[in-house]
């Protein structure tokens, strides 16, 4: 059993990462306030973001896979304007800084917990070192090995859910009957969620992941690898599952928040501990940071990263976690450069929950401008080939599009009006 649990293990790849990456320090707060502020009324979103994320994330992969390039490299294809590719990085890495920043801040406030007679900023000081070692002198194939594990951090919030005294008829009515409340607060979170949820991060990690995993994989070969329906098979398989599982994690922090913290304002990594009691009592601060610092060694090589891609993709610097860093410098400076001023953010002394939470708001209102790039790059034929979009995944990506245009528009409505 243990044989063929690892076995089936080994087989997953990039999606499984993104999508428990997704789940970072960001999501867990997201999810939380949304539970603890509006009970289940927001199950639905989870409904709607698995199919709308799986369908956008497997476009980024078949992107990877067929072109062997990142995201930014072919949106560079797409468009001669330098204008737009600036535009379009300074977003990318303006947000995944800020991201980086909230969750060093969220990991700290956490691991503060367990420890409360060493100060946040200096928890902060230690886990940045870590992460950049780890980034730096460590190859893929071990980071993305080890990545993997982290997931099962994140079992702890479906295990809370299933333990939690829940009122099961108002869940399944939440999950598939929208509870729509059009006030300020409501759709800041919705936007949020929508936000941490299809995270632009993640499109461009995803892509340059798959790129890694070709090149890993035809160095082994010592040969060109064709890229057959049965591949693209196997990298939407891999996708399906990365997506349901993050969104299965979302569904039941939302659930177990509801449950026990509703009508609660959590400003506090303290006050998000309180919903792991149920499983956990005691040791509910101890299962909450195990969680929090897990998503967020897992997440933050994920935000750096995808940054770097971005970024050397333009300029077409060398990149690539398979590269070292004598072969890579200026990709592994963004790296660095990224999670440091991430780190700086935190002695601002802004609220980590809060900041972690702005941090979702933030990818909701620019999430919808790389959808749209996304889905000219998975429909032009000169790039993809006869690997284009299918209907049913034109649909989804489109109706991606739409529901979070109309997300941020709503938001800029009643903030503005």
């Amino acid at each position: 059993m243990k044989i063929k649990l690892k076995k089936l293990f080994s087989k997953f790849g990039p999606g499984i990462i993104t999508g428990a990456s997704d789940d970072d320090p960001s999501g867990i707060a997201t999810y939380s306030m949304a539970g603890a502020s509006q009970g289940y009324s927001l199950l639905w979103t989870a409904f709607v973001t698995f199919p709308l994320m799986a369908a956008i994330q497997e476009m980024c992969a078949r992107i990877g896979v067929v072109t062997d390039r990142g995201l930014m490299g072919n949106i560079k294809r797409l468009t001669k304007s330098r204008l737009i590719l600036y535009f379009l990085a300074l977003l990318v890495i303006t947000a995944n800084t800020i991201n980086i920043g909230a969750d060093l801040g969220g990991m700290s406030a956490a691991v503060n917990l367990l420890v409360p007679s060493v100060h946040p900023l200096i928890i902060g000081f230690f886990t940045t070192a870590l992460i950049i070692i780890l980034i730096v002198y460590f190859p893929y194939k071990f980071i993305a090995a080890n990545l993997k594990w982290l997931t099962f951090a994140l079992f702890a919030y479906i295990a809370s859910a299933l333990v939690t005294k829940q009122d099961w008829l108002k869940i399944i009515y939440s999950t598939f009957v929208p509870d729509l409340n059009f006030n300020k607060d409501t759709i800041t979170l919705i936007v949020a969620i929508f936000g941490t949820t299809i995270s632009p991060y993640l499109f461009f990690w995803q892509t340059s992941e798959e790129v890694e995993e070709v090149k890993e994989r035809e160095k082994e070969a010592h040969h060109k690898i064709i890229v057959t329906k049965h591949e693209l098979k196997q990298v939407r398989e891999d996708v399906n599952l990365g997506m349901f599982f993050s969104n299965l994690v979302m569904y039941a922090i939302i659930a177990t928040t509801a449950s026990t913290l509703y009508k609660s304002e959590i400003l506090s990594a303290e006050q998000a501990a309180k919903s792991l009691e149920p499983i956990a009592g005691s040791f509910s601060s101890l299962l909450f940071t195990l969680g929090i610092v897990g998503t967020g060694l897992l997440a933050i090589p994920v935000l750096a990263g995808s940054a770097a891609y971005a970024v050397s993709e333009i300029f077409q610097w060398k990149e690539g976690l398979n590269k070292t860093f004598r072969q890579a410098r200026p990709f592994y400076g963004v790296i660095i450069l990224s999670t440091l001023v991430g780190l700086l953010m935190n002695i601002t002394g802004i609220n980590p929950f809060k900041a972690l939470f702005y941090t979702a708001v933030i990818y909701g209102l620019i999430s919808p401008v790389l959808i749209y790039f996304i889905l000219r790059l998975a429909n032009d034929k000169n790039i993809m080939g006869d690997k284009t979009n299918m209907l049913t995944t034109n649909v989804l990506g489109i109706a991606a599009l739409l529901v979070m245009t109309a997300a941020a528009l709503a938001l800029a409505v009643v903030t503005f009006a």
